[in-house]
């Protein structure tokens, strides 16, 4: 395995811890909350902020091999998986909207992983 491929599954894996946090805030969110400060205070809400910090100084790493072309590529996964995590996680559906969407995503995903072998 190639350097570059390495830092790219660092990026696509800081990507995806950064989705999941995404899930705990949105999952702490559909709580009631006796005060403001306990809304923003609670375990929840803390790991998940402390996990995207986490995934900003990974992705930072991952930029040291990783072309500033393809990092927008990469980071674009976010929404797949965002998309996939809320489908298992909370039931959500789909519309053919947003299913159109995910599969222009993939495309520019391939074809900007493509591009950048040529």
């Amino acid at each position: 395995m190639n350097k570059l491929m390495l830092f790219s599954g660092i990026m696509v894996t800081s990507t995806f811890i950064s989705s999941i946090s995404q899930m705990m805030l949105k999952k702490s969110a559909k709580k009631q909350y006796s005060s403001r400060l306990r809304e923003y205070l609670n375990p929840l809400v803390i790991i998940a902020y402390s996990m995207f910090v986490g995934c900003t100084f990974l992705s930072m790493y991952a930029l040291k091999v990783v072309p500033l072309l393809f990092a927008p590529v990469l980071e674009s996964t976010g929404y797949i998986f965002v998309a996939a995590l809320s489908f298992i996680f909370f039931k959500e559906k789909l519309t053919r909207r947003q299913m159109a969407g995910l599969a222009l995503i993939i495309a520019g995903i391939a074809i900007g992983a493509f591009a950048g072998t040529a």
